[in-house]
């Protein structure tokens, strides 16, 4: 092969209509990952009253259930996903979560619901690794950060078309139904992700492009051989940015995570709100709040981090946190409810402006073959620590000030939720300080 030849026309995998088909596609799994995750917030008064679970309980469907499967799972899934197809790894994920989804809906009582709620973990700790390093290899360094920003657009259109659509079938026939409609719609995406998305070279736009010798002749590039979980680990363990980024992101998803799991029932038990106006209500603030502020957050890390200034990836969702958490509070205590509406609007955009910036750090921790395992091991500290303790932590919380609060319980174990957002900002200016040190191009 000449450097002619290397040089000419773009590889279908090169074309940018396949590569932003691609990101498309991943976005739109997603959206399903977090539409299938996050329904059950929505869903939660209408089996707490056929039921009678308690706030605790629900936590526990919402948090542990989920969390700690999908939490220890993602590793060795990623450590599998450095060395198989990643698109075959993400669409079998993508078939199981959704069939648990659907199996939630034929529940009989709380072991039943936890157990689905498990399943649905399991399958979901295939999903989102192996895609941050997709992304990865489809996109330049340049591009990166925007890139997983549209990614993770799949966080705020999945919540919001999970209250929404959850919220509307519970309505209209009753929850089980959502379950099993959702569920059963993610089934049907899994083939046309793994018939259509190719599995690129690890590291593509990461290594140096191939030098001619004299005669023009170039040697193509070498795939990197995949790294075990003690290399990564080595190299992670020495990185102080890491750690602060994995767990400042950690803190921010236990009130993230709690509140979007707790908002729905505040809004009925607090504003009075029931069925398809409260869906509608919790889809809006999640989808333009949310999405606004994901692409923000990428936008101006890649926009302000070229070159040296490495620090202004965890620096701009910091400033997010910092700003948000008196926001948050301010539209709580706002009696009219369109008003609260506007306001809410703003922290829920500052709350999630730290996806894009802080999940491209990470990317940036290690060589480029080793990503799956790095992105898997910041998912299981922020899961663990955001999923598994944030959602049963405020039900816990609830239940405990319920006989001073009775129907306000809730909304005082959302204020102490909150300063988990000041928690996050602290740590991830503290990261911001090795994290140029810690960076790998």
């Amino acid at each position: 092969m000449t450097l002619n030849d290397a040089t000419a026309a773009p590889t279908p995998l090169e074309r940018p209509a396949y590569r932003y088909y691609v990101l498309g596609l991943l976005m739109v799994v997603y959206t399903f990952n977090f539409i299938d995750r996050q329904v059950l917030a929505i869903l939660a008064p209408y089996i707490q009253a056929e039921m009678n679970f308690t706030d605790s309980q629900l936590g526990l469907l919402g948090g542990p259930a989920f969390a700690v499967v999908y939490s220890t799972l993602a590793l060795p899934i990623a450590w599998l996903a450095d060395r198989v197809s990643r698109t075959s790894i993400i669409a079998t994920a993508l078939a199981v979560w959704s069939g648990f989804t659907a199996l939630c809906g034929l529940a009989t009582g709380f072991t039943f619901l936890f157990g689905a709620r498990m399943g649905v973990g399991v399958g979901e700790a295939g999903g989102v690794a192996p895609s941050y390093s997709l992304v990865a290899d489809y996109f330049p360094k340049m591009q990166r950060a925007r890139a997983l920003a549209v990614y993770s657009f799949g966080v705020s259109i999945g919540t919001a078309l999970g209250y929404l659509f959850g919220g509307l079938l519970a309505a209209a026939i009753d929850w089980r139904a959502a379950f099993i409609v959702i569920g059963l719609a993610g089934v049907l995406l899994a083939p046309l992700l793994k018939l259509t998305v190719k599995d690129p070279v690890r590291g593509r736009y990461d290594r140096a492009a191939p030098v001619a010798d004299a005669t023009g002749i170039v040697t193509p590039l070498v795939p990197v051989k995949a790294a075990s979980f003690g290399e990564v680990w080595a190299i992670l363990l020495k990185k102080p940015s890491f750690w602060f980024l994995s767990f400042g992101a950690a803190c921010s998803s236990v009130y993230g995570y709690g509140a979007a799991f707790w908002l729905p029932s505040f809004f009925q038990r607090s504003l009075g709100m029931e069925g398809a106006e409260r869906a509608w209500y919790m889809a809006g603030i999640s989808f333009i709040g949310g999405t606004a502020g994901i692409w923000l957050g990428g936008w101006l890390a890649d926009k302000l981090g070229k070159g040296v200034k490495k620090a202004t990836y965890p620096l701009v969702p910091a400033v997010g946190f910092i700003i948000a958490v008196p926001l948050f509070f301010i539209a709580m205590n706002t009696p009219d409810k369109w008003t609260a509406f506007a306001l809410f609007l703003v922290p829920q955009a500052l709350a999630l402006a730290w996806l894009g910036p802080i999940t491209t750090a990470v990317q940036h921790l290690v060589p480029a073959h080793m990503r799956s395992t790095a992105s898997a091991s910041f998912l299981l500290i922020n899961n663990l620590v955001g999923i598994g303790l944030g959602i049963y932590l405020l039900g816990a919380v609830s239940d405990y000030l319920t006989p001073r609060f009775a129907e306000e319980a809730l909304r005082y174990s959302l204020y102490v939720g909150q300063w988990f957002y000041a928690l996050a900002a602290i740590l991830l200016f503290i990261a911001a300080r090795s994290l140029r040190r810690d960076w790998v191009d």
